[in-house]
């Protein structure tokens, strides 16, 4: 029997595959769990259409991230710093600082944890951060630590 499975199935196949079992393990086990439906025509077509809209989605949502990482990499957000001995920073930047400050600035929403800093930013001066918004696309944004008095 030809079954479409509705989730991974360990050691049988992943979401959306066609897999061939037997009848029986198909009705007792598959069926009864939820994991798969019967691979009929309007099953089959009703797969076609879905995965259709999700290529649809997920095109859309590459464009968004496109157009967003072109809106990022015009922005400068400034963040301001106590300064220690000899005129160096005290302390550092995190990413959770540049997320917030680019809220206030700006009113861009950015995802702390999508924000990529090898290391923290312990110095004045302008700095290219990567921002990663889609698994295809990365955005720079410049980030400018200034002295506050």
């Amino acid at each position: 029997m030809k079954v479409i499975l509705l989730q991974d199935v360990k050691s049988l196949g992943k979401k959306g595959q066609i897999v061939d079992v037997n009848d029986g393990y198909a009705r007792n086990f598959i069926m009864p769990k939820k994991l798969g439906i019967e691979a009929t025509n309007q099953n089959l077509n009703n797969l076609k259409l879905q995965k259709a809209n999700e290529e649809k989605i997920a095109k859309e949502n590459l464009e968004k991230a496109k157009a967003f990482a072109e809106e990022l990499s015009k922005l400068t957000v400034t963040i301001g710093m106590k300064a220690g001995e000899g005129g160096r920073a005290f302390g550092s930047v995190s990413s959770k600082e540049i997320a917030d400050e680019a809220r206030k600035q700006f009113g861009v929403d950015i995802d702390k944890k999508k924000i990529v800093l090898n290391e923290a930013l312990k110095s004045f001066g302008t700095f290219e951060i990567a921002v990663k918004l889609h698994p295809e696309v990365t955005a720079t944004m410049k980030v400018k630590v200034t002295e506050n008095g």
